[in-house]
């Protein structure tokens, strides 16, 4: 990619304000930063308190030509450390975000007196689409960023199909455990054969029509042929089928993943960029130190992201299985992790793990899913991690929680075969085999195999000649550019 010799353009980035949305779009803003953008990011209030309560003020400074803005999310003043909750906070960005927003971007451009560029373009998470309204009344391109897989987002984009063929509402709750959700979903264009009702996106699963994640999704999606362009960070080999069917439904879709390995491509180790980190909890480093004393392949790392949440008896189900296993784990276990509740482990189990398991609040997963000591990964399958986890050629174990994180298990263990699936009712006998077979069985063998095949796949698509990178200098020289010369 070639750095920009004309005026500097000014991009906007707007996350969705949760810690998995918000890793994606800041690294795409630091690759648009290296190829000559100065960036505005915003955040909301709630957010930017928590990085200066995590990481300090410091963590919010940015550069001269990379800021943070914020914004309120319309949510009644809070200052816990945890993730909110996440329909409230769809509902209240989506009606509340425009006005403050619109203010924002006056200001930035009431600042080019004093050498700030003028705003020439919105990045926007696809699932924060007030923004278009904003970019239409100003007369500048929008970029709608989805991150999630492109498979998830396919799914997301037949929601209202759902409604027209009277699978929403269900009749009643006996539907999600009598059967219905294992019928074929044949009418989908580009899905996987043997896809399910069960493996679509959480939130169609609704017995009222008015449930809030569910119109949100239909409103959300309804908006994704407004932008200039939609970006996946995805990778265009991994999911092809898909790809083509939703490029007959929105033209202008463009894959650039794996964006975290085309942070590593693209941004020297010395640029004052990689010094910008958003972290919601405070993140524990001695993780890769532990990590260094062991074998290759021989550690089990488990992390189930930034939202999903558990009850206590899960968690001691799970503490039993990786005790019972006799592997080395790593284990992130938020201080939010268990539902309304703190986190109990029993005693004997932790005696029964002290010289071979760690237990930790946070970590940058990034690294660590690419340090060679990491054998398998306990996941639930949100996007972020599936494709770490696939960039660190490392298989996985997947308990998906919510949302299309059900549709990229799925992916994983029947068309990418990197994965294998843990039933929702955890228990440690089926947590303890699992763990054995992906670590030393001949199906676990079979899965690294094909985990190192996508990692050289990821590296592919990130080299100057790979797919990932043509299309970003594509999106930036073709919509951003071309839209404000």
């Amino acid at each position: 990619m070639g750095s920009l010799s004309s005026k500097k353009p000014h991009a906007v980035c707007v996350p969705y304000p949760a810690q998995g949305h918000m890793n994606p779009m800041l690294k795409l803003a630091k690759i648009l930063h290296t190829q000559g953008f100065h960036i505005t990011f915003v955040l909301t209030d709630f957010n930017y308190r928590r990085m200066v309560r995590s990481q300090g003020p410091e963590s919010v400074q940015g550069l001269a030509d990379f800021r943070f803005a914020s914004i309120p999310d319309g949510l009644p003043y809070s200052d816990e450390d945890s993730t909110q909750n996440v329909p409230d906070l769809c509902v209240s960005t989506m009606t509340t975000c425009h006005g403050p927003f619109l203010s924002l971007l006056g200001k930035l451009n009431e600042e080019t007196s004093s050498g700030e560029p003028p705003v020439s373009c919105i990045v926007s998470d696809g699932v924060m689409s007030f923004t278009l309204d904003a970019a239409r009344e100003l007369g500048i391109p929008e970029i709608l960023f989805w991150t999630t897989s492109a498979c998830g987002f396919h799914a997301y984009l037949h929601f209202q199909e759902l409604l027209d063929r009277g699978l929403v509402p269900l009749r009643d709750e006996a539907d999600l455990s009598n059967g219905f959700l294992d019928a074929e979903v044949d009418w989908i264009d580009g899905l996987q054969k043997g896809f399910r009702l069960k493996d679509l996106p959480s939130f169609w699963r609704v017995t009222d029509r008015e449930e809030k994640m569910f119109n949100y999704v239909l409103h959300e999606t309804s908006r994704a042929s407004l932008g200039s362009a939609v970006l996946l960070n995805t990778i265009e080999d991994l999911e092809v089928p898909v790809l083509a069917a939703m490029r007959k439904i929105l033209p202008a879709v463009y894959t650039i993943g794996p964006l975290s390995a085309l942070c590593r491509s693209t941004i020297p180790s010395d640029s004052p960029l990689t010094t910008i980190r958003l972290s919601l909890w405070k993140e524990d480093n001695k993780c890769l130190d532990w990590l260094a004393s062991k074998e290759p392949q021989s550690v089990v790392y488990v992390n189930f992201g930034s939202i999903t949440v558990m009850t206590n008896e899960q968690l001691i189900e799970f503490a039993w299985g990786l005790a019972n296993s006799g592997y080395h784990f790593l284990w992130v276990i938020r201080p939010d992790l268990v539902k309304g509740d703190s986190a109990v482990l029993p005693p004997e189990f932790l005696e029964e793990v002290k010289d071979r398991g760690l237990m930790t609040s946070w970590c940058d997963q990034e690294e660590l899913l690419c340090h060679p000591a990491v054998g398998v990964f306990l996941t639930h399958s949100g996007w972020n991690s599936t494709l770490e986890s696939l960039s660190g050629g490392v298989p996985m174990i997947c308990w998906p929680f919510f949302a299309e994180q059900q549709t990229n298990c799925f992916y994983s263990c029947n068309d990418w075969g990197v994965g294998m699936e843990i039933d929702n009712n955890v228990k440690k006998v089926e947590v303890e085999g699992l763990i054995r077979e992906m670590m030393a069985g001949e199906k676990g063998k079979e899965m690294r195999a094909k985990a190192v095949k996508w990692k050289e796949s990821a590296a592919d698509a990130v080299s100057q000649l790979g797919s990932s990178f043509v299309n970003l200098e594509k999106v930036i020289k073709e919509v951003v550019l071309s839209s404000s010369s």
